[in-house]
């Protein structure tokens, strides 16, 4: 079986090297937490909302977009990736460029923490069980982040506004 595995590893890396085993640690971080926070719901009585409405989809998009895009790229979040990144320079307004670095688990974690689409399943995830346990206090953080994403999208638009007047 090791070897079967092993095998399979070669195949897919084609000559590079890629954490598979580190990617299945990480993997199983989240099926555990998953596992974990279903658990809890059932213990508790917790039920998921019986719907969800276009606004509170758009309420979770906004907010996992916003939160997703800060934890991989916002200066003042880097204390958190810098045991898995390099400083590399801006990539953008507000945005880092970081290469991940190490071998194994620190480089399957820095590939998960500089990625905002990677970050968006864990972050979608948390708010998901946020409505389950905390509905009033995830709305209320769902809306600030989107309030911050509209806000965003603004400065862009203004910045290009400001530009063609020139």
């Amino acid at each position: 079986m090791t070897e079967t595995l092993q095998e399979i590893k070669r195949a897919y890396e084609g000559g590079e090297n890629r954490p598979l085993s580190s990617y299945t640690r990480v993997l199983a971080v989240y099926g555990g937490a998953v596992s974990a926070l279903l658990a809890t719901a059932r213990l508790t009585g917790r039920k998921p909302p019986e719907k969800i409405s276009p606004m509170d989809l758009a309420l979770m998009g906004l907010f996992t977009h916003r939160l997703s895009r800060t934890l991989a790229k916002d200066p003042v979040t880097s204390p958190i990736r810098a045991p898995f990144t390099r400083y590399e320079g801006v990539s953008g307004p507000a945005e880092l460029s970081e290469k991940v670095r190490g071998h194994g688990l620190q480089h399957a974690v820095g590939e998960l923490l500089t990625c905002p689409f990677c970050l968006s399943q864990w972050v979608a995830t948390g708010y998901a069980a946020g409505t389950v346990f905390f509905p009033r206090l995830t709305r209320l953080a769902g809306a600030t982040m989107a309030a911050v994403a509209i806000s965003d999208w603004l400065q862009f638009a203004y910045v290009r506004l400001m530009k063609a007047a020139d």
